[in-house]
């Protein structure tokens, strides 16, 4: 009992200091007073003057477009990737995994300083496209993290079964590994999606001028002072990814019992197919039975009509 009570204050001290910051930002965006100290009344005013600041409205369009154009092609990357590493012997997989670990063990300030030198070696401008090609290289050993223990549990059996029935490769491929590596691709997605959405330190070492995400205009704005509008940014960038990460868990959900649900349609059509070739086999056999006795019957009346005569 005591053991159960500590663990449950435990746990409520955890979530406590993970959400009340975030509970206190979403409080004084709706806070009519510009200073914290005091509570002005509720108002909506500071999410009005946020939706009509161009250069914030801006950096949410670009950090949008850069998270999911980054996760998309992380994830088909990474994807691949993971079938490739699965076709490896087990060394040179055990190798290839620990390098492409390396990146999520490595400082980001470390991997930004490497890629801005690097993008200068090559003559590559700084803008969008630097951006992009930074996210995507720093969310693809996320994806391949998600996407690989789903991999390792796929029996490659079905697949060759696929083949040996008459199925192209990219036919097996999405009719039968598909389906098992999708909860894996959805996690890696989204995993790929949230770290692109708040990174700050390789975005500010690969940005060029002109160009803001929402962390680095944050961080620009918090040095001028903290306004109200940023609470209100704030609140709106939780919210979308609760709500995200919930679509994402629904999703699964309805996956999930869609495949149960096939799976008991199957079973029935072949329990269904059981009994039709069960009835129709026993009828078949009463018939020929029947037509059998019939036959010895009509062969047999002359014999014995002509006895009885």
């Amino acid at each position: 009992m005591m053991k159960t009570t500590l663990q449950k204050i435990y746990m409520g001290l955890i979530f406590l200091f993970l959400y009340a910051p975030i509970a206190t930002l979403m409080v004084l965006s709706f806070n009519a007073s510009k200073t914290r100290a005091k509570w002005g009344g509720f108002t909506l005013k500071w999410y009005q003057s946020l939706f009509q600041n161009d250069v914030i409205m801006q950096a949410l369009w670009n950090t949008l477009a850069i998270a999911l154009l980054s996760a998309v092609i992380s994830t088909v990357i990474g994807t691949i990737a993971c079938i490739s590493l699965q076709a490896m012997k087990r060394k040179a997989r055990t190798i290839s995994l620990g390098i492409a670990n390396i990146p999520m063990l490595n400082a980001d300030i470390v991997t930004g300083i490497s890629l801005m030198l690097l993008f200068i070696s090559l003559g590559i401008k700084f803008g969008f496209l630097t951006i992009l090609m930074a996210h995507i290289t720093f969310n693809i050993p996320y994806v391949i993290l998600s996407v690989m223990p789903r991999m390792k549990q796929l029996n490659p059996h079905t697949y060759e079964a696929a083949l040996d029935l008459g199925a192209s490769q990219l036919r097996a491929f999405f009719k039968v590994v598909f389906p098992d590596l999708l909860p894996g691709i959805l996690s890696g997605f989204l995993m790929a999606f949230t770290m692109s959405l708040d990174d700050f330190i390789i975005t500010h070492f690969t940005k060029g001028p002109g160009i803001d995400t929402l962390s680095t205009k944050i961080y620009t704005e918090v040095k001028k002072g903290i306004k109200p509008e940023m609470y209100a940014l704030s609140a709106i960038i939780f919210v979308s990814v609760l709500i995200l990460l919930l679509l994402v868990l629904l999703l699964l959900l309805i996956l999930s019992l869609l495949r149960i649900l096939l799976r008991f349609l199957l079973l029935f059509f072949q329990f269904f197919n059981f009994l039709l070739q069960f009835f129709r086999n026993t009828f078949l056999t009463f018939a020929f039975n029947l037509c059998s006795a019939l036959s010895v019957a009509f062969s047999s009346l002359p014999s014995t009509f002509a006895i009885c005569t």
